[in-house]
C-alpha cells in the first residue's frame, strides 16, 4: 500500500505530465484531442491520488482543496461525453499551480522514510 509521500509525489509527478502537455497553449489543448485526453488523464490520476490519501489527512491538511479535487474526478469519470474543456484548461491554468505549490510544502514538512 502507497503511505501518503508517495501519494503526494503521484500529484506532483501528474501535475508535471500535464504541465508538458498544457506548455503547448489553450489553442492546442483545444485543437488536439489527445492532449485533452492527456491532461484529463493525469487529473484522474491527482483525484485518485488525493482521494486515497483520505479524510483523516485531508483535515489534517485543509490548506489544500481536497475536496474540490476529488470531487473534480468524479465529474471526469462519471460524466466523460459531457466533460466541460474549458472548465478542465480552467483547472490547468488557476488551480494547478497553486495545489503544486502546496503539495510542494507538505512534501517539505514531512521528511522521506527511512
Amino acid at each position: 500500500m502507497r503511505d501518503s509521500r508517495e501519494r503526494l509525489l503521484d500529484i506532483l509527478d501528474a501535475i508535471a505530465l500535464i504541465e508538458r502537455y498544457a506548455a503547448r497553449g489553450r489553442e492546442a489543448f483545444e485543437r488536439d484531442e489527445l492532449v485533452q485526453t492527456w491532461i484529463v488523464h493525469h487529473l484522474l490520476i491527482i483525484g485518485e491520488a488525493a482521494a486515497s490519501l483520505g479524510p483523516d489527512f485531508h483535515a489534517q491538511h485543509p490548506a489544500v482543496s481536497w475536496k474540490e479535487i476529488v470531487a473534480m474526478r468524479n465529474v471526469l469519470v462519471h460524466h466523460y461525453f459531457g466533460i466541460d474543456c474549458e472548465e478542465v484548461w480552467g483547472v490547468v491554468e488557476r488551480d494547478l499551480p497553486v495545489l503544486k505549490e502546496r503539495v510542494t510544502a507538505l512534501l517539505n514538512q514531512t521528511a522521506p522514510p527511512r
